[in-house]
């Protein structure tokens, strides 16, 4: 979770190739309006995002339900958002994964990237809704993207032996 640019998509992908997880990108369940809408420089409303909320949850409950570790890309602004899209499934089956760093090495990610269809105009809205989550593993997006891979496995695997037996044999390699 995090503001738009902080990695979430690529660091998510990588850690679904090395766990063999499924991955999802909440930007996928958002309608076309709302993307059209963020297109176009505007920001979201909580009413705007309420359905896509439900659906994210309604995919979590699908994964709790089948028993399944999946990873989901979501920037999950809001302690609310959060809450919504946890409703109903065990506290000890998710776990936050904060990605955070200085709004210049954001903004600067933003601008790099082609092809999406959030712009680097909507970065201050996001940060005005951000609301840090108090119970999630912080991760410097300062690092690159194989480091902060590496971190949240190593961090992750302090709870979970499978992933502590994975961070053994598996290795992320890192950029030089």
């Amino acid at each position: 979770m995090g503001v738009t640019g902080t990695g979430k998509t690529t660091v998510g992908v990588a850690l679904a190739k090395v766990t063999g997880w499924p991955f999802a990108d909440a930007d996928d369940f958002h309608s076309v309006a709302n993307k059209a809408k963020m297109h176009a420089g505007i920001p979201l409303t909580d009413e705007d995002r309420a359905p896509w909320l439900s659906s994210l949850h309604a995919q979590i409950v699908q994964w709790a339900n089948a028993n399944i570790d999946a990873i989901l890309a979501c920037s999950a602004l809001k302690e609310s958002y959060r809450v919504e899209m946890a409703q109903g499934v065990s506290e000890n089956l998710i776990r936050w994964i904060y990605l955070t760093g200085p709004e210049s090495l954001i903004r600067q990610r933003i601008e790099a990237r082609q092809g999406h269809y959030m712009p680097v105009s909507l970065l201050p809205s996001q940060i005005a809704a951000l609301e840090a989550p108090g119970n999630a593993i912080e991760i410097s997006i300062g690092q690159t993207m194989p480091e902060m891979a590496h971190a949240i496995l190593f961090a992750l695997s302090q709870t979970d032996p499978r992933l502590k037996t994975m961070l053994e044999i598996v290795s992320i390699p890192r950029e030089d």
